[in-house]
């Protein structure tokens, strides 16, 4: 028997099988709607949900709800060696930078950039505006995300320090 070509995997192979149980298992996670924030940005009033991160995906993937207050906030232009990152906007309209321009996205649109692809991200209307941030594979980026906010509350580091915290984040930034 030969399955039409449309109903292939269109030249592009699974991966290899990593589970090789019989019939299953349960281990489905829920995070419900109604959960606190996992973290709060107060002067900027930016609150992440961490939906998935590297750590409970295998290192497959870290998926994060990312609620922009009214305030103009987010990171300029930089890029990733490691990890490439997606921007799914869920309210709103964020400004992305596609490593030549900011672009206005809203509701729906959907950016991806591989590994090495200049992009910052913003929200530069005075109304609030939420997007899931995904980064595969699935690095810890919440200790990234916790040290912004402790730089943003007082936290001094020297520069060698802060070149250190931005490496140690895969977080390259340019002019």
């Amino acid at each position: 028997m030969s399955l039409p070509e449309s109903m292939g995997t269109r030249g592009v192979p699974y991966p290899p099988e990593r589970y090789d149980g019989e019939a299953g298992e349960v281990s489905a996670y829920h995070r419900p709607s109604s959960a606190a924030p996992d973290l709060e940005y107060p002067r900027s009033g930016v609150t992440v949900d961490y939906l998935a991160t590297g750590a409970t995906t295998a290192g497959d993937y870290g998926l994060y709800r990312w609620h922009f207050g009214p305030n103009e906030s987010g990171p300029g232009p930089h890029f990733h060696r490691a990890v490439a990152e997606s921007f799914y906007v869920l309210t709103g309209t964020v400004k992305i930078y596609n490593g030549e321009e900011w672009i206005p996205a809203g509701a729906g649109d959907f950016v991806h950039v591989p590994a090495g692809g200049l992009h910052g991200f913003r929200n530069v209307a005075d109304a609030p505006a939420s997007m899931l941030l995904h980064f595969t594979p699935g690095a810890p980026r919440e200790g990234y995300f916790e040290g912004l906010r402790e730089l943003a509350e007082g936290t001094e580091l020297g520069p060698d320090d802060m070149a250190e915290f931005y490496k140690l984040h895969d977080n390259y930034w340019v002019d």
